[in-house]
């Protein structure tokens, strides 16, 4: 028995939804697995050079969730991994990897969990749900994650919404941007990131695009990780005047995204955002993406 399970990367927070709102894109973490009378882990691709060859690996790990959920042992298989998403840039790289080990494992296992349960199985580890619910789901998804499970609301991308990312040539770890994180707010700080967060989850639900710019806005992380993303302030500010529906760190960063109507030509905003890596001494890509709407797929052979 030989299938394939494809993650996709992810964006979260899209400014104000820190931790609970996020969309798919489509860069691709792949899982083969072909199970044989012995485990094997192999990391394919020099993107991948460096990760663990054996049962230590991110995505072998995930895989044992599965099987720790369901209360199972994991059958023995040849895994291989492949991936397109760019590791710690605020793509969702760890989320896809873990969302692609859960749904292998559980294949692999003859599917004892739901959907529902790989996602729960996704954010109790990843400890939120923002990247891993549409990973999993594809689309834009809202998530939450408590004491008594995962819950989520998952939307199709409203009609000529397309993403425009700008991936910097640097890494950032979740980590340190976690850390520049204040322990606690003010009132109305808390205030601004709930309204703004329900403004944009009910903007997208009805593809208010004209709202994004105003919706989007954040106090909760962005302006905190800004110094450790150059630039990231100017793109926030100033990128609606250069074509943007709005602007975002992705996730922890440094990869920043940019919502753009399909309908116009995004040659402008992508002038902008190579003319704000290069004021800052960056190099980097900028790609216009489609919102994935598969979610994680899994094919057999």
């Amino acid at each position: 028995m030989t299938f394939t399970v494809r993650a996709p990367a992810s964006s979260a927070n899209l400014g104000p939804g820190f931790d609970s709102l996020g969309l798919s894109v489509p860069l691709y973490t792949t899982v083969r697995v072909t199970r044989q009378d012995s485990t094997e882990v192999v990391p394919l691709g020099e993107a991948l050079d460096g990760t663990p060859a054996d049962e230590s690996n991110y995505v072998y790990r995930a895989m044992l969730l599965a099987a720790k959920r369901a209360g199972r042992p994991l059958p023995p298989a040849r895994v291989e991994i492949e991936t397109e998403v760019p590791l710690a840039r605020g793509l969702g790289s760890s989320a896809a990897a873990l969302v692609a080990g859960i749904v292998a494992g559980n294949e692999l296992l003859g599917r004892p969990l739901d959907g529902e349960a790989v996602l729960d199985v996704a954010a109790r580890e990843e400890g939120h749900p923002d990247n891993v619910a549409p990973a999993l789901f594809g689309g834009i998804v809202v998530a939450t994650l408590d004491k008594l499970g995962t819950h989520y609301i998952r939307l199709d991308p409203p009609a000529h919404l397309g993403v425009t990312v700008l991936v910097p040539d640097f890494e950032l770890s979740t980590s340190k941007a976690r850390a520049v994180l204040p322990r606690e707010y003010s009132r109305a700080d808390a205030v601004h990131a709930l309204s703004h967060a329900a403004l944009l989850a009910a903007a997208l639900s009805v593809g208010r695009l004209d709202l994004l710019r105003h919706a989007m806005q954040d106090y909760i992380h962005q302006v905190w990780r800004a110094p450790l993303v150059p630039g990231l302030s100017d793109i926030l500010d100033d990128a609606h005047r250069h074509g943007a529906l709005g602007a975002a760190l992705s996730g922890a960063g440094p990869t920043v995204l940019c919502f753009h109507d399909t309908r116009e030509d995004t040659g402008r905003l992508h002038t902008y955002l190579h003319g704000v890596m290069t004021r800052n001494g960056l190099t980097g890509r900028v790609l216009d993406l489609p919102i994935d709407a598969a979610g994680t797929v899994t094919e057999h052979a």
